[in-house]
């Protein structure tokens, strides 16, 4: 007697159901897959108990005919495709024939639909897949699927469903998700019997404001690129609005939601120490590609796919966000309002070599917008100025350091104590025509506050620089170069010095050693865990280098057990972090001047290797609203 038997329909469906709907989530990303390819420029979506009492879906698409609504819920019946031949030029988003078969199988299910040449609308309910009605019904042109009891006769499924704020949130992504990649929609959503949202806008940035909160779309940036074989568009987020989970990365492949590790990836590298560690960018993007070259029949949630030269995509997708964000300002305006707040002397003659970045082969330079504001700020053409008149007492015109009010040169005299204070900050100086300095001839003004921060006045406003930061963003890309393109960068010491490890750091002192030489530590091994240090990189201070060996050593542990960094990374890291300046060092106009330049010259300026900021900006109009002037 024969062992094997085909099983039953039914039975075949209710274990479909296991790969197509895994829980409500996936019955509304099936269902309005549906409607968009029904043509629907309307869509309703409405639930109840986080979709294991009710889902339901309105839309005005095309409807169907009795003939294709009764075969819509059969397995391996579709619309969207005829032959295997159509996989490879696949337009719409569903093709499977699976969903509805699967998910009326596992539910109480309904079915009204109309087409627009109908005079009466179809009414189809289904009990675990069996029909057990037909009915005419009014209605408008369309189709409404309503979902109940999901799960009802497969009680073990439905008791490893989660709670039902993650079921609703599951939902709520997925709807979300759609409703951001089709603004020529009108989109609803009810949860409960209270609305959502409706959204009519067909203005992507206006609905990203909806789901994210008022401005939320002036932290995008925009991008567009296209070729003959890929174009890319969509939106990034700044690093500020970054977060601590990947939900908010959209990746569409022919507007069809996609999960491709390829591509986060991508982003997540492009971004690079824009980010703080385990956090992600905010990522709306939609790739076009011909269809031919994408195979999206690698899962029944059809949420995977897969490229036929991944590489080739990669090699075309990382250098567009790259230089997307490269070519962005991301140092960040101070706000003033309380939702924007929430978004977030010693040894002087070697700390101005501390300082310096000497020339490295090959290295990028970012002299950017920002750069030019701040050094044009230095200069500013007076406004004209009524001269005194003649009455005016001479030392009242005096009182303008180095001029006279007629624009000409006085004897400089000493300024009594206490006159150095206010008057000499408020009173500039007056210029003729032919006294009016050259531009590139004026520094930038800088202050040093509280040895901390640096304040620099821009063309627009001023900037305030965290000089621990910067420097260490300045001493990171320096590592890094002299480490990747082995640039001589060692400083001999008149007097080696002795170092003492401890067995783990001696350990770390041999997974690091050749990179450390690379990086100009010149170090000899002088028996049992001991080394001697006889050179070191030139931004080490003198005094400093066994400490600095040993706080390196110390934070490369620290990283690699908490970070999945690179090696090489990870050292450079450690090094730019303990030998930077520190808070509370003085610093003179030199060395700010010096920080500052160098900062500019590296590829990212705008945070530091651990993804902090290093600027933030305060704009001249901003500064107008705090003082009421506006």
């Amino acid at each position: 007697m024969a062992r094997i038997a085909r099983l039953p329909d039914i039975v075949a469906n209710k274990i479909s159901a296991g790969e197509v709907v895994q829980r409500p989530a996936s019955v509304v990303k099936e269902l309005l897959e549906n409607a968009i390819d029904a043509g629907a420029s309307k869509i309703t979506v409405a639930i109840k108990d986080a979709g294991k009492e009710l889902i339901r879906i309105v839309d005005n698409g095309a409807g169907m005919v009795r003939e294709d609504a009764l075969l819509c819920v059969e397995r391996f019946a579709t619309s969207k495709i005829t032959g295997v031949e159509d996989l490879d030029s696949l337009q719409s988003l569903g093709f499977r024939g699976e969903a509805l078969a699967s998910i009326s199988s596992v539910s109480h299910f309904e079915l009204k639909t109309r087409t627009a040449k109908a005079t009466l609308g179809l009414r189809l309910r289904y009990e675990g897949g069996v029909l057990a009605e037909e009915s005419g019904v009014q209605g408008e042109q369309g189709s409404t699927i309503t979902v109940r009891n999901l799960f009802y006769n497969v009680p073990a499924r439905r008791k490893f469903l989660k709670s039902n704020a993650t079921e609703y949130n599951h939902i709520f992504e997925i709807v979300k998700s759609f409703v951001l990649a089709y603004p020529e929609i009108e989109w609803r959503m009810y949860s409960d019997d209270e609305e959502l949202f409706h959204v009519k806008s067909q203005d992507i940035l206006e609905r990203l404001n909806v789901f994210y909160g008022d401005d939320f779309a002036a932290g995008m940036i925009e991008l567009s690129e296209e070729n003959d074989y890929l174009s890319i568009r969509g939106f990034l987020g700044k690093p500020a609005m970054q977060k601590r989970r990947k939900l908010d990365q959209y990746f569409f492949i022919n507007r069809r939601l996609i999960q491709n590790r390829m591509l986060s990836q991508a982003v997540q590298q492009a971004y690079g120490d824009l980010l703080v560690e385990r956090q992600t960018p905010f990522v709306l993007l939609f790739l076009n590609i011909d269809p031919s070259r994408v195979d999206v029949n690698v899962h029944p949630a059809k949420l995977e796919i897969r490229f036929d030269d991944e590489r080739n995509v990669r090699n075309m997708f990382y250098p567009v966000i790259k230089r997307a964000i490269q070519l962005h300002d991301f140092s960040p305006d101070l706000e003033v309002t309380e939702s924007d707040r929430i978004l977030s002397g010693q040894a002087r003659d070697t700390a101005f070599r501390k300082l310096s970045f000497p020339d490295i082969p090959l290295r990028a330079i970012t002299t950017d917008a920002l750069y030019r504001n701040y050094r044009e700020g230095a200069f500013h053409e007076p406004a004209v100025s009524p001269l005194p008149p003649l009455h005016q007492p001479l030392h009242q015109a005096t009182m303008f350091p180095h001029h006279s009010s007629a624009g000409q040169a006085v004897p400089e005299r000493e300024l009594r104590e206490g006159d150095e204070g206010l008057s000499s900050f408020l009173l500039a100086p007056l210029y003729n025509d032919d006294a009016l300095p050259n531009p590139k001839d004026v520094e930038p003004k800088i202050w040093q506050l509280h040895n901390k921060y640096l304040i620099c006045q821009i063309k627009t406003g001023l900037m305030i620089i965290d000089q621990h930061v910067a420097h260490e963003r300045v001493l990171y890309e320096r590592a890094v170069d002299v480490m990747n393109q082995n640039v001589p960068n060692s400083q001999q010491l008149l007097f080696p010095q002795k170092v003492e490890f401890r067995p783990w750091e001696y350990e770390i002192f041999e997974e690091i050693r050749d990179d450390l030489y690379r990086l100009g530590f010149n170090l000899r091994l002088f028996g049992s865990k001991t080394i001697m240090i006889e050179g070191v990189p030139q931004d080490v201070k003198p005094g400093t280098e066994v400490t600095i060996l040993q706080d390196m050593i110390a934070e490369y542990q620290d990283n690699a057990s908490k970070l999945k960094l690179d090696k090489r990374d990870n050292l450079a890291k450690s090094y730019s972090c303990r030998n930077a300046i520190m808070a509370g060092q003085k610093l003179s106009l030199e060395e700010m001047r010096s920080l500052i330049d160098n900062l500019f010259a590296t590829r990212e300026p705008y945070s530091c290797p651990h993804g902090r900021p290093v600027i933030i900006k305060l704009s001249l109009d901003q500064l107008d609203k705090m003082f009421g002037r506006k």
